[in-house]
C-alpha cells in the first residue's frame, strides 16, 4: 500500500494533469489498444515525457512493461479510482444564470460521477431547469445541513461570489468550484479549484495575436 503522505504529494503535483491522460486513454481503450506508453501519451498530449512517466509511476497498480508501456484497462481504473470516478457525488448550483443553466443542462459531468442536484439564486425566475429545482438562495445553508452535499460550484458574479461562498461554507459544503472571475477568502480546510473563463480567453487570443 502506497504511503499516505506520498499519495497526497502525488494528488498536489498531478491532479491537474491526470484528467487529460483519463480521457487520452480511455479513447485509446475505445480503439482497441491493450498498452499504452507514456511517450505516446506525451506526444499525443504535447507533455513532457518524462513528467507523464512520472505521474503515472505514482498512480499504477503494476508497473509498465519494455517497449509496451502500461495496460489501458488497468490504468484507467487505476485513474477512476483515483480521481474519485468510481464513486458518485453530488453538488449544488449558485447562480441560474446563462452560465449556470449551461452547468445545470450538462449531462457530461455524470461520467465522471458528478450531479448537480439543484440550483440556487436570490431571485430564482423559474422552478426548474429541466428537471432539477432552482431554489432560493435563503434556503440554501439549511438544505445543505440536511442533505450533507459537499460540493458547491458558483457561478455569480465577481461582487457576490465571496458572500456565497461563505454561505456555503457555513452549510458544510468543502469543495468549491469557482466561476466567478475573483479569488476567495476561504478556511486552509476547503478545497477551492477557480475557472477564470475571461483569463482564460485573454491567454488564448494573446497567443493567437503572437503566433499571428
Amino acid at each position: 500500500m502506497k504511503d499516505r503522505r506520498n499519495s497526497l504529494i502525488i494528488l498536489k503535483s498531478t491532479l491537474g494533469r491526470l484528467p487529460s491522460y483519463y480521457c487520452e486513454i480511455e479513447n485509446r481503450v475505445a480503439r482497441g489498444e491493450e498498452y499504452v506508453s507514456s511517450t505516446s501519451i506525451a506526444e499525443s498530449l504535447g507533455i513532457n515525457p518524462v513528467q507523464v512517466r512520472k505521474d503515472l509511476a505514482g498512480i499504477s497498480s503494476e508497473p509498465g512493461r519494455p517497449k509496451l508501456g502500461f495496460r489501458v484497462d488497468t490504468l484507467l481504473e487505476d485513474m477512476k479510482r483515483y480521481l474519485g470516478y468510481d464513486h458518485y457525488d453530488e453538488a449544488v448550483l449558485v447562480g441560474v444564470g446563462a452560465l449556470g443553466h449551461v452547468l445545470m443542462q450538462y449531462g457530461g459531468f455524470s461520467k465522471y460521477s458528478l450531479d448537480i442536484v439543484v440550483g440556487f439564486d436570490r431571485e430564482p425566475r423559474e422552478k426548474k431547469v429541466g428537471e432539477k429545482p432552482v431554489l432560493p438562495i435563503s434556503k440554501m445553508v439549511s438544505f445543505l445541513k440536511r442533505t450533507h452535499i459537499t460540493i458547491g460550484i458558483i457561478a455569480v458574479p465577481a461582487a457576490e461570489a465571496q458572500g456565497v461562498a461563505d454561505m456555503l461554507v457555513s452549510g458544510g459544503i468543502q469543495a468549491i468550484w469557482n466561476f466567478a472571475p475573483t479569488s476567495l477568502n476561504l478556511p486552509d480546510n476547503i478545497l477551492v479549484k477557480n475557472e477564470n473563463l475571461a483569463a482564460s480567453l485573454a491567454a488564448l487570443t494573446t497567443e493567437l495575436r503572437r503566433r499571428q
